[in-house]
């Protein structure tokens, strides 16, 4: 897990070093990022609830999703005051893969041979993509496995040095976009896409163990697992 850490850093190294000699665009003096209210998510949960309830009796989904939706809303209402702060995420950015992940990672006889998949490159905190990458990598059915998660993380660091507080505020960041973001049920009921169904299952189970443990997770990502 540290290889796949550092692997990621030299990543970073090599977009930034593309950016410097103008090959990719000069990275922005600054950026925001969008940190929803509890309001609008409570407004988005009401919305869906409602489209979920239009299907009449509606399915063993429909239903699962109503019962999720309660409790969102019940974790929204009691998690509010933990919502990051300010709309400037803390630590260095600069261009990112994007959707750094197993998927997305060619390997031969052991070695990584190509990254595929570049359609989200963009200009991030790296602690972001970080913290999205091992949420992705490690956090599988329903719990993180928080070793993994700190030896990923030590391995970035021994190639680039990013401080504990912006991998903390990365993972505050994304918990509270897991806890605001309801895109897959946006994709069942206002496109019809029922792709992504198990992803809201699974997604929502490790919400809830994510939020029951959220100091000892953050723990993990700032090194002090």
């Amino acid at each position: 897990m540290r290889r796949l850490g550092a692997v990621l850093a030299k990543l970073h190294l090599a977009l930034r070093h593309t950016a410097e000699t103008g090959a990719l665009a000069a990275v922005p003096d600054c950026i925001a990022a969008d940190v929803v209210t509890p309001e609008r998510a409570a407004e988005k949960a009401d919305r869906l609830t409602s489209a979920a309830r239009s299907h009449g009796p509606g399915d063993a989904f429909d239903a699962a999703v109503l019962v999720a939706l309660a409790k969102r809303r019940v974790l929204l209402a009691e998690y509010a005051a933990l919502r990051p702060e300010g709309d400037v995420p803390a630590g260095p950015y600069g261009w990112t893969h994007g959707d750094f992940q197993y998927r997305n990672l060619l390997w031969t006889e052991g070695e990584l041979t190509a990254v595929l998949d570049w359609d989200r490159l963009g200009v991030r905190p790296y602690a972001e993509e970080v913290v999205r990458t091992a949420q992705v990598q490690f956090g599988v059915e329903g719990v993180f496995d928080l070793e993994r998660v700190a030896a990923f993380v030590s391995g970035y660091r021994s190639m680039v040095p990013l401080e504990p507080a912006a991998l903390l505020d990365a993972a505050r960041r994304l918990w509270w976009k897991r806890m605001t973001d309801f895109w897959q049920l946006e994709f069942h009921y206002d496109r019809g896409d029922h792709s992504c169904d198990d992803l809201f299952i699974a997604d929502e189970t490790l919400l809830h163990w994510w939020t029951e443990r959220l100091d000892e997770v953050e723990r993990a990502f700032g090194g002090a697992l």
